[in-house]
């Protein structure tokens, strides 16, 4: 009878501790999906930001050779990600596909100027970036007009700032309702190990040694719910790159990294914490409120 007593009571413990696992393994993989999904806003901001094109138009009489001295000269800024040389020819050329005839055959000349696509990194793809960028650049002879859609560059600039507050704001109360979810778990299943918590303090163990296999479980089971969070988020990562094949470009394996080792660590250390109160609450517990 004791036999199965202890056999039944071991079988409920395991339960309590798997179904812990993966209540610590449900929350981080809203944490992770959450992390996944900032990491992807951030990506796409740059991407927008770094797409945006300075047309700098060059006066008539400058010469090509001068020109491509220049764009090397703008290669260098730190400003610059990357700069385009535009010929007369290759203008004309674009121009013809956009409107589906051959104005030059028309008016017997070429009347567009050769110009350089400029494309800024994200940090500078705002209206006081391009503006003092635009200054410097009229500055030079070379240059006779330099147009942007400055419209387009405000409300940007304006909506991925309400958005990244928004999901910020967002992350935060997840991060807190998580914590709070994941503490209240761990101390269901402590809750069934207080009677076990207090016999050990009874026959003189020290709080050290009684704290110390619960927090090992705690680690424990932080690191598995992490991994299985970690295999749901690769899956889930290849589902979505199956169905949108351009968010490949909005993904690094170093922001992935990051984000799963995340995941691991929160997992590891409020599972360890989480346990810590736990079991320092029962060791305080006086004998009879253990019935409560």
């Amino acid at each position: 009878m004791e036999e199965f007593e202890a056999s039944e009571s071991s079988k409920k413990v395991k339960t309590i501790y798997i179904s812990t696992v993966f209540g610590i393994a449900m929350v981080l993989l809203m944490i992770g999906l959450l992390g996944l999904i900032l990491v992807h806003a951030n990506n796409l901001s740059r991407y927008v930001k770094e797409n945006i094109v300075l047309n700098i138009f060059m006066d008539d009489a400058a010469h090509e050779t001068d020109v491509l001295q220049l764009q090397k000269q703008l290669d260098a800024n730190i400003m610059v990600k990357q700069t385009q040389y535009v010929s007369k020819e290759l203008a004309a050329r674009n121009l013809q596909k956009d409107l589906g005839e051959d104005f030059v055959k028309f008016l017997g000349y070429n009347p567009l100027s050769q110009s350089l696509d400029v494309y800024l990194k994200a940090d500078y793809a705002n209206n006081a970036g391009i503006d003092k960028f635009k200054a410097d650049l009229l500055k030079n002879p070379l240059v006779k007009e330099v147009k942007y859609q400055q419209s387009l560059v405000d409300q940007m600039n304006a909506n991925l700032t309400s958005i990244s507050l928004i999901i910020v704001a967002f992350a935060g109360i997840f991060v807190i309702l998580s914590v709070a979810l994941i503490n209240n778990t761990i101390r269901l299943a402590i809750y069934s190990q207080r009677f076990l918590i207090k016999s050990m303090q009874l026959v003189g163990a020290t709080k050290g040694f009684i704290r110390k296999p619960f927090l090992l479980y705690g680690i424990w089971h932080g690191l598995l719910g992490g991994l299985i969070a970690i295999v749901i988020l690769i899956g889930t990562l290849y589902l979505a790159n199956n169905q949108i094949p351009d968010l490949v470009i909005l993904q690094t394996r170093t922001e992935f990294a990051i984000v799963f080792s995340g995941v691991i660590i929160l997992g590891i250390f409020i599972s360890a914490f989480s346990t810590f109160l736990a079991v320092n609450k029962f060791l305080r517990l006086k004998i009879y409120d253990l019935y409560r």
